[in-house]
């Protein structure tokens, strides 16, 4: 029979097992719908490295500073992803509208509409700190 402290210590690593497998598995089954094939035979991933191939040669060296700048808070781990999410919708915001190179309004639109509401704070003190107007994006916020 178990008894004291190694019952315990099974059972917490049978409930620490269990919530990981659990939490591992929510963000590989995410991962998995976002891979899925939509209606068009690509998927969501798939339009994103679309956009960013399409739009890569429209970047200049101070719009891809000012979203390095903006994806710094995000965790190193997850950097990546983040930025190839906003790129990806920025690429798109540029080839919807035709521009002729990235601006920084294009990466600011692009940021707010890729990131989730709670990083949008972080862009207003971002924003406050580089001098720069967003009152024209109050209604993206």
């Amino acid at each position: 029979m178990l008894s004291g402290w190694f019952l315990w210590f099974i059972l917490f690593w049978v409930v620490f097992l269990a919530a990981m497998l659990g939490i591992g598995g929510f963000f590989m089954f995410r991962k998995f719908l976002k891979r899925l094939p939509k209606e068009d035979g690509r998927s969501d991933l798939d339009w994103q490295d679309h956009y960013i191939q399409l739009t890569l040669h429209l970047w200049n060296n101070e719009e891809k500073q000012l979203l390095n700048e903006l994806v710094s808070p995000v965790p190193e781990l997850f950097r990546d992803v983040a930025k190839a999410k906003i790129a990806g919708k920025i690429g798109e915001l540029a080839y919807v509208e035709n521009a002729k190179n990235i601006t920084q309004d294009l990466v600011i639109r692009g940021y707010i509409m890729a990131t989730p509401k709670r990083d949008h704070k972080f862009l207003i003190k971002r924003l406050k700190e580089k001098n720069i107007d967003y009152s024209q994006y109050h209604a993206l916020f």
